[in-house]
């Protein structure tokens, strides 16, 4: 087992990372920008080492900053969290460079499914569904405009390089498509270092469900059932829950083995993410890969009982997994609302600056991850999310009631916060049952999204 642990994140990811090195007997080293000073992660780490400015390219993005970091504190292993470093693979190979234990998947795994061309080609190769559309980045706008042709309006223009949203547009006929695709490629660019697109089909109406998988270094790999994270708003999820209301066992099965073999196919190990899209008639197909934890990782734990988290650090050690997927079940139902600093009446704007007062919620079934407290700075250089509010009940009324007690019950003074939206959400007829779909905000709250 590792002795010392550098976390490569902040807020309630670190946190989290943190409490469960703990549990393990792990030593910690907490990095932080100086705009981070005084946050908890700071503190709650053995070790607390600060990598640059406020900013996250001088600091969270600072890769020899924080290598220098891990050396000096001498820890034989970093856990990247989400987002920053955790899907780079050249960070993860410069970890294994200076003899340090990247947390995550093999460098290959990174590279393959972090380039979404080469992803959809490595799970067509291995039986898994993908979206119709082209397996390459298409050279120019002719091309484009020929696949589209070929696979049918509406269509997606994606980046090859990467997600969140970014180099990513929707045509609905031949005219848009020429509107659209120079944006794409630019955004792309900016955002990832890489203008490559491709065009794929829109599945109309479909559910995002994702399969969380986790697999060691000994050939073992278990899927940990489904999580329903339709509920998004510009392609960045807002509620996700565990099951979905959508999947039934015979076709979770037929998804979590789709999963497996699509993880066994890139060599995968740790936790890793594959995502789907679910059309209305109950097929699906291959989205991408996330080759980290997710945000929403807490659903999972909460309906199966296992500590994602810990796992993780279990399998980079080389420990064995020490189930089998016949030990896997489902109970009850989850719910996480991510709670964030932005303010939903004028159009989701960013609320940084000071919190006056915070109280989290508790009780049977409620859990908190947050990274905040009442007189902590929201820094204006980071994603605005504040806390994730996770409920688990027996089925999924009881947690969607046992959700909006909690919301009432979670209080965060002097910024603008999204609490209200999501009560909005959870009261929603349509989605009280169960009927959702990727564009359900657009359709179903629009006043509330303008």
């Amino acid at each position: 087992m590792f002795e010392k642990l550098l976390v490569a994140n902040r807020g309630e990811i670190a946190l989290r990372v943190i409490r469960a090195c703990r549990e393990l007997g792990i030593a910690t080293v907490a990095i932080y920008s100086e705009a981070d000073r005084d946050a908890p992660h700071v503190w709650a780490a053995d070790e607390a080492i600060c990598v640059g400015p406020g900013p996250s390219s001088g600091s969270y993005l600072n890769i020899p900053n924080i290598i220098s970091a891990a050396v000096l504190a001498g820890v034989d292993a970093i856990h990247p969290g989400y987002g920053y470093l955790s899907e780079r693979a050249h960070f993860a190979e410069i970890c294994e460079t200076h003899g340090i234990k990247f947390v995550g998947p093999p460098v290959s795994a990174i590279e393959r499914m972090g380039d979404k061309v080469a992803a959809k080609k490595t799970m067509a190769e291995a039986g898994v569904p993908v979206i119709p559309g082209k397996l390459s980045p298409v050279r120019d706008l002719e091309e484009a405009l020929a696949v589209a042709d070929e696979v049918g309006y509406p269509v997606l223009v994606k980046a090859a390089a990467g997600g969140g949203g970014r180099g990513m547009r929707i045509a609905r006929d031949r005219e848009e498509l020429q509107r659209v695709l120079g944006t794409a490629k630019s955004e792309a660019e900016a955002a990832f270092g890489s203008g490559d697109v491709y065009i794929e089909k829109v599945i109309e109406g479909a559910r995002h469900v994702e399969v969380q998988v986790l697999a060691d270094e000994h050939g073992n790999i278990v899927h940990l059932g489904e999580r329903e994270c339709s509920l998004q708003r510009r392609h960045q999820k807002v509620i996700e829950e565990a099951p979905s209301p959508a999947v039934s066992p015979q076709l979770r099965e037929a998804m979590g083995e789709a999963a497996v073999r699509g993880a066994a196919a890139v060599g995968y190990t740790n936790a890793g993410t594959v995502e789907f899209l679910l059309d209305p008639e109950g097929r699906f197909y291959f989205l991408e890969m996330n080759t980290r934890i997710q945000v929403e990782h807490p659903v999972t734990e909460c309906v199966t009982g296992i500590d994602l988290v810990q796992q993780q650090i279990l399998v980079a050690a080389g420990e064995p997994l020490s189930f089998s997927q016949s030990d896997v079940k489902m109970n009850g139902h989850a719910i996480e609302c991510r709670i964030n600093a932005e303010d939903p009446s004028k159009g989701f704007m960013p609320s940084p600056g000071r919190i006056e007062f915070y109280h989290a919620p508790s009780g049977m079934g409620v859990r908190v991850d947050s990274g905040v407290y009442t007189g902590f700075q929201v820094p204006p250089y980071y994603d605005s999310l504040l806390a994730k509010l996770i409920v688990h009940g027996r089925d999924r009324e009881h947690a969607i009631r046992k959700a909006l007690a909690a919301l009432e019950e979670l209080r965060i003074e002097g910024i603008a916060t999204n609490i209200a939206f999501h009560k909005e959400i959870l009261n929603h007829p349509e989605f009280r049952k169960g009927n959702l779909s990727t564009d359900f905000i657009e359709k179903q709250l629009l006043g509330a999204v303008r």
